[in-house]
């Protein structure tokens, strides 16, 4: 692991919950109440094995470069899904927070504006990484030309 989301081991867990937005209810109403969960988490779970988390919203954009089951212009579920992408020390501690009293009714609020009911999938880390400064990115490129000629 290289620190990007620090204190996230080998053995940390990143955990992804599928929001689609129910008819009726609007981003706002997404991001107000991911919010107030997050809060929620950060203050009484950041003790307790949380290590970070964020909130992505499909903007609706499809690499064509990058998807390899046709050339799709356009997400047709633009600003009606999010991912919930969470990290943690240990999967018993990211459930430990889901039983707490303060966690399950601000989660229940969440679960209201979903139309696609919720399963949140805990993945094992394989590999994180950021990216190399200038510097950094300069030395790994000279290093590959002077050993991809070599092998």
């Amino acid at each position: 692991m290289s620190g990007l989301i620090p204190g996230l081991g080998s053995d940390g867990v990143v955990t992804v919950n599928r929001v689609v937005l129910r008819e009726g209810y609007t981003i706002d109403d997404l991001e107000e109440r991911v919010a107030v969960l997050c809060e929620n988490v950060k203050t009484y779970h950041s003790g307790t094995g949380f290590l970070g988390g964020m909130v992505v919203l499909n903007s609706g954009m499809v690499s064509n470069e990058g998807s390899t089951i046709g050339q799709a212009v356009k997400s047709p579920l633009q600003d009606r899904e999010a991912l919930i992408i969470t990290y943690w020390e240990s999967f018993e501690q990211h459930e430990a927070s889901h039983r707490s009293e303060s966690f399950q009714p601000l989660f229940r609020q969440v679960l209201d504006l979903c139309e696609n009911g919720n399963e949140e999938i805990a993945y094992r880390m394989l590999w994180s990484g950021k990216a190399y400064t200038p510097d950094e990115a300069r030395e790994a490129q000279a290093a590959k030309e002077k050993y991809a000629r070599a092998a």
